[in-house]
């Protein structure tokens, strides 16, 4: 909203912002990171989709609309405008260090103690990132280390492969993960990824995904306990994703008010497809799915809003083993998939073990069969997607039949005014994502559910420096301790 006043008040056109109690301080940080502090700010007194008929209409009538009317005939200070502190020359704000500048000497305990008054950690003790880590970060990249990979709101600051390389240490990645950590950064500086709705009130969290070669050539766990802390490669690379986010971005809970998650999610631990298990039953691995080649190696990053409880399949065919694929599938998305249609984007995740991909496989299943029965069966009572935006509080009144007849969505939706009627819960098939990994020994699934248009699915292979073997081999020495 604040976004959007603010390219008015630019046009010349008078702007004011309605907000809630519950978002003051998060509008307030907000708008002084975009420079729009001169834009009012009218506050809503409370939590307006709770608010019974009548006292939300005293609450507009006595409290809003006062404050609005103030706001739009008091007149604009075009001195406010024009005189706005740029928050990189505000003294309160502190100075970004530069590459190899010192930010601190101090014992083990007092750096942690000093990174916590800063808010450069997530809570848990970091590794100090002193030059010598990061240099040797450096050394698995022919990138430069001053090279730009994008300008990350909402803070609007510039992720480099050097600040990429000082959050991958103080994560407590290995220097060999530093490819995978550029293309993760890449992911997120992606403007199609939306980092800046990270802190939307749904609390979702990113989610990575790595397909390729690495996956065995870097130790990541791709079957028993997968998305389980206790491998170094998928638990430091979920937390330098993080960190990614606080750090570079800017997105920091209270007391720094840029986001505003209600509940997180949990999830900090990238998944590993398992590409042993692809190869063997002939499914296309998840990165050939996204575009790119079997040969490459390729990170994928997307929000994780929800995740279904383990849904374990039994049978011999590929019949037998939807039966609780599409009832919990269905389940974990609640009526909360509306934002399939109402943004057009909507990329389930499904998460299969080898055992239970397997009787897909050899029941003559390919991912297109799977992701089309599921498209065709995971469905909803209408009336959910046109009443729950109301519960939310922030969508607008519509209807399917309306919504068909514009020519939004296909026929399927309002085949009939029933509003108890059965509709599919995803906008289309092929946005419906399926990986294989997990226990090999066991008859599971998980569905892991993205937050529509925030954090949409983002690709990147990932680019390996040319002495990567040498670089790889050296090391390997370290972890065993012969160098």
């Amino acid at each position: 909203m604040l976004r959007a006043c603010k390219v008015a008040e630019d046009a010349g056109v008078p702007a004011v912002a309605i907000v809630a109690t519950g978002f003051m301080a998060q509008a307030k940080a907000i708008a002084k990171l975009i420079h729009a502090t001169a834009v009012p700010l009218c506050e809503y007194p409370g939590v307006p989709a709770l608010d019974p008929d009548d006292i939300f209409t005293v609450k507009v009538r006595e409290k809003l609309v006062p404050q609005i009317l103030q706001a739009l005939t008091a007149g604009r200070d075009e001195a406010e405008v024009a005189d706005e502190p740029d928050a990189a020359l505000d003294p309160a704000t502190p100075a970004v260090p530069a590459q190899r500048d010192i930010v601190f000497r101090g014992s083990l305990e007092a750096v942690q103690n000093e990174f916590e008054r800063q808010g450069w950690m997530d809570g848990l003790p970091v590794v100090p990132p002193t030059l010598e880590q990061v240099d040797r970060f450096l050394e698995f990249t022919d990138r430069p280390a001053d090279e730009l990979l994008g300008v990350v709101p909402p803070q609007d600051r510039e992720a480099t492969v050097w600040n990429v390389a000082v959050n991958g240490v103080m994560a407590g990645c290995r220097p060999e993960y530093m490819p995978i950590l550029i293309a993760i950064a890449e992911c997120i500086a992606d403007p199609n990824f939306r980092i800046q709705d990270a802190g939307a009130t749904p609390g979702w969290e990113p989610l990575v995904i790595v397909s390729g070669p690495l996956t065995t050539d870097l130790d990541f766990n791709s079957t028993v306990g997968a998305m389980r802390l206790g491998r170094r490669a998928n638990s430091t690379l979920g937390r330098f994703t993080r960190m990614f986010f606080r750090n570079i971005a800017g997105l920091v809970i209270p007391p720094g008010d840029t986001d505003k998650g209600t509940f997180g999610s949990g999830m900090h631990v990238a998944l590993a497809e398992n590409d042993a298990a692809v190869h063997e039953m002939g499914w296309p691995s998840f990165r050939e799915d996204r575009g790119f080649s079997a040969a490459d190696t390729v990170v994928t990053v997307q929000s994780c809003l929800a995740v279904s409880a383990p849904i374990y399949s039994g049978g011999n065919t590929g019949l037998q083993c939807m039966e609780t694929i599409v009832k919990i599938m269905g389940d974990v998305q609640t009526p909360w998939a509306f934002n399939g249609l109402w943004f057009d984007q909507w990329h389930p995740l499904v998460v299969m073990s080898p055992a239970v991909a397997d009787v897909f496989a050899k029941d003559g299943w390919t991912k297109d069969d799977v992701r089309r029965y599921l498209y065709e069966n995971v469905k909803i009572e209408a009336h959910w997607f046109e009443r729950y935006p109301w519960h939310i509080g922030g969508g607008k009144p519509f209807t399917l039949a309306g919504w068909v007849a514009e020519g939004r969505i296909g026929p399927e939706y309002a085949l009939s005014d029933d509003p108890g009627r059965l509709i599919p819960m995803m906008p289309r098939a092929e946005t419906i994502n399926v990986v294989v990994a997990g226990d090999p020994g066991r008859n599971q699934s998980k569905v892991y559910v993205n937050n529509h248009e925030q954090g949409a699915p983002t690709s990147r292979r990932v680019d390996l420096p040319g002495n990567w073997q040498e670089l790889l081999g050296r090391e390997r020495g370290r972890w065993a301790g012969t160098e």
